[in-house]
């Protein structure tokens, strides 16, 4: 059974979802972009019924607070300085990081701040290096060179209806397996007054993801964290190069690349489950 919970951090409210015992490892999911803790929904009952099981929304996303941009900054840095006090307010001081997309800026981040706490990573769909960025990330790059000029084709590009259809169903030869009230519900919440500027503004900020892979990269050759890599193969945004890449940095890493869309669990929920709880458990040994 999970728990549908929120708590003051920072003065915000902030939304969390959580399952299973507390005695148990913890694994913190960190969801992705337009997501909210929902996306870990299917997954979460099956991981606790082992593991205890947390995932939070971040501020702008989900149920968390959403204050305007002009009284909070609405970048990498301060998401994850919000979440880095929210484990630490949860009394967590050691977890699994289980990120996908927007989940993986956030969790290399607490990872560099505090690596003493990861016990291991669980990446799906998150990207740590360039050779996973694909061609629609031309026009998200023009967007971080000139702001102005290319607002308007970001939003096509990340936030139209269409746009989110394609996220979750990407190149997949099997569109009829997906639920689309994922996407609908991803659009309701991007209609949302305020939130195109935050969303903007935060992927606007994504530019220092991508000039911080030198150090994701440099903390995995370092630490060697156990690494489970999960990727749905017809992603339209992030290469299967991506998840190939992290074996340049974990010797040991665990590469699994799924018939399956961005957001993995849409379609292949069980086999994620299975080669998640299949690692966690060879971690207890």
């Amino acid at each position: 059974m999970l728990t549908y919970q929120s708590t003051s951090v920072d003065g915000l409210n902030i939304f969390y979802r959580e399952g299973g015992d507390r005695r148990n490892p913890t694994v913190l999911l960190l969801h992705g972009f337009p997501s909210s803790s929902r996306m870990y929904e299917k997954i979460m009952p099956l991981l606790a019924q082992r593991y205890h099981v947390i995932a939070p929304d971040y501020p702008g996303f989900g149920h968390s607070d959403a204050p305007s941009p002009d009284s909070f900054a609405y970048t990498f840095d301060h998401l994850a300085a919000v979440m880095d006090a929210f484990v630490q307010q949860q009394g967590i001081d050691r977890y699994t990081l289980f990120v996908q997309d927007y989940g993986g800026p956030v969790g290399f981040r607490l990872a560099l701040r505090h690596p003493e706490r990861v016990h291991a990573i669980i990446v799906q769909n998150a990207v740590s290096h360039e050779a996973g960025l694909g061609p629609l990330w031309e026009t998200r790059r023009k967007y971080w060179a000139d702001r102005g000029a290319y607002a308007e084709q970001l939003r096509a590009n990340l936030i139209s209806p269409e746009a989110a259809k394609q996220r979750h169903v990407g190149h997949d030869p099997h569109p009829e397996r997906y639920d689309p009230d994922a996407w609908t519900d991803e659009s309701a919440f991007l209609s949302r007054a305020g939130q195109a500027r935050i969303q903007e503004d935060l992927f606007y900020d994504y530019r220092t993801n991508v000039a911080s892979y030198p150090a994701w990269q440099a903390y995995m050759r370092e630490h060697q964290p156990p690494l489970l890599v999960i990727w749905g193969k017809y992603d339209p945004s992030f290469t299967v190069e991506g998840a190939r890449a992290y074996q340049q940095d974990v010797k040991h890493a665990e590469i699994h690349l799924l018939d399956a869309g961005h957001f993995a669990m849409d379609t292949r929920n069980d086999e994620v489950a299975a080669l998640t709880l299949t690692f966690l458990d060879k971690l207890r040994r």
